[in-house]
């Protein structure tokens, strides 16, 4: 089965179809917007634009060629789409980048077969044998003699410098010098998310939220009977939270987010108890569930902040970000042996410290 159609972002994909046309199309992207508007499936757009053997007038690719044929039907051998996946077991480096292939041509399997999905689970991520797989299959030559486009979904779950120095200023050298025709779009719903790192030699674009008529008008495509009034009214441009309207685990999560940064506002004892109320080691999904909430609030935090609209949190812009970097480092440790406790008293008191709550 096909990919689901791509609705909107027309005036965003006029703009990149006219740098592919014109050959100024950046390298390396970082594609953000909220949560569920298709930015991974507008990168997957932009990789069969690039791909397309005879685009049309309008700049969009044809739909129809070989190339776009093996795109939508995610079986490009030039295109490489990495999501967060499970850590590998431990074991040489090789095998686990075997691993990781295995397991992402099983999603890739799933895709196919059912083209919607839903955010990965609170343990997934892109870890130290993905990145390693990443530049292994970035240094080999095209399959098919064109471009070749690595898509990172969920770029805020990339490994950091911490985890394998090695590997990641390998990573990060290879986004800073991509080799020639090769494309590398990294998608995440902030950019605060995303290590500054990585950051820094992306060029940022961002993806806004889909109007309620194109929501529709997506599902209605599909077949689907989904989409009522009062469930698009309350999707607010978003297909994948409509998608996720039953996901109790990201609902508790976003719950969780808003009691822990009440409970820091109250004071180091309210903070205390809320950490020590955290399960020790059971639940670990729950957990980094509640980080990528707590982070996901922060940044759109900061957001609302420069444009002057109600927020949840008292910290100036440039202490929420900063916030937010101690949320994504809390997580990344949170994949080690250190009790969730421990973890989430010391977030609070550096959250607390920079004013964020």
């Amino acid at each position: 089965m096909p990919l689901a159609p791509l609705i909107g972002h027309s005036q965003l994909r006029r703009q990149l179809a006219d740098a592919v046309a014109a050959n100024r199309l950046p390298q390396v992207l970082l594609l953000t917007g909220p949560q569920g508007v298709g930015k991974q499936r507008l990168a997957l757009w932009l990789a069969q634009r690039v791909l397309c053997a005879a685009p049309l007038a309008s700049g969009e690719p044809c739909g129809s060629c070989g190339p776009c044929a093996k795109v939508l039907n995610l079986a490009h051998p030039d295109v490489h789409w990495f999501v967060p996946i499970p850590r590998p077991k431990p074991g040489e480096a090789d095998k686990q980048m075997d691993e990781v292939a295995e397991t992402l041509e099983g999603v890739m399997a799933d895709r196919r077969a059912n083209p919607l999905w839903t955010a990965p689970d609170g343990m997934s991520g892109h870890g130290i044998a993905s990145a390693r797989l990443l530049q292994r299959q970035a240094s080999l030559t095209a399959a098919e003699g064109s471009w070749r486009v690595f898509i990172v979904g969920r770029a805020d779950r990339l490994v950091t410098q911490e985890s394998s120095p090695e590997a990641a200023n390998a990573l990060l050298k290879l986004l800073e010098e991509p080799p020639p025709r090769s494309l590398f779009v990294l998608t995440a719903a902030e950019p605060g998310l995303v290590l500054p790192t990585i950051r820094s030699r992306a060029v940022p674009v961002r993806a806004s939220r889909l109007s309620d008529t194109e929501v529709r008008a997506f599902f209605a495509q599909l077949g689907s009977a989904v989409a009522t009034g009062a469930a698009v009214a309350s999707a607010r441009g978003s297909i994948g939270a409509l998608l996720g309207a039953t996901d109790e685990t990201r609902a508790k999560a976003r719950g969780a987010a808003r009691e822990f940064l009440s409970a820091v506002a109250d004071g180091p004892a309210t903070a205390m108890e809320r950490a020590l109320r955290q399960g020790p080691w059971a639940a670990r999904g729950d957990f980094t569930a509640l980080l990528d909430a707590l982070a996901d609030a922060l940044a759109a935090d900061a957001r609302r902040a420069v444009a002057g609209e109600r927020r949840v949190s008292s910290g100036d812009p440039a202490a929420v970000l900063a916030g937010v970097e101690r949320v994504m480092t809390a997580r990344e440790r949170a994949q080690g042996n250190i009790n969730p406790q421990l973890l989430l008293a010391v977030l609070a008191d550096e959250l607390a410290t920079l004013g964020v709550a």
